[in-house]
Order: C-alpha cells, then sequence, then structure tokens
C-alpha cells in the first residue's frame, strides 16, 4: 500500500525514518495556517526550523513528537512541553 500524501507540490512519503519537510508541509500536517505556524515556532510550541542554507526545514518525527505532546497534554489536563 502506498503511503504517500500529496501536499501542494510536495509528495511526503510514509515510511522514511525522519523526512524533512516545509513549512508548508508542517503547517498542514499540523493543521493550520503557514502563519500559525511560525507564531508557535516564535513561542515555542514547534522546534526552530533546521537551516539548509536559505531552506527551513523540521525533522518530521519532531512535528509529531508536537501532536503526541499535546494529545498528552489534553489526556492529564495539563500542558506538557
Amino acid at each position: 500500500m502506498d503511503k504517500s500524501l500529496q501536499i501542494g507540490r510536495e509528495t511526503v512519503v510514509g515510511g522514511e525514518p525522519d523526512l524533512l519537510v516545509s513549512v508548508d508541509v508542517g503547517a498542514a500536517l499540523l493543521g493550520m495556517s503557514v502563519a500559525s505556524f511560525w507564531r508557535r515556532v516564535a513561542d515555542g510550541t514547534i522546534p526552530e526550523p533546521l537551516k539548509l542554507g536559505r531552506l527551513s526545514r523540521w525533522p518530521r518525527s519532531e512535528l509529531i513528537a508536537v501532536i503526541e505532546n499535546a494529545k498528552a497534554a489534553r489526556a492529564s489536563g495539563g500542558r506538557h512541553e
């Protein structure tokens, strides 16, 4: 079964250990606008990007960790970092 996800012009392929994703893909993964994504980076909710020259990229595993932390915080009724 193909586990790829088409987002805009980019294809995110499932099963890769730590794919680097752009701000557009990261925002789509988290279900928010690009502007909201950058606000969450500024407030520390989302980690700073890796810089590759002028490119900003996030390891997909770090964005999945943001989701898992939010789920844990919801389950415990508190805030997890």
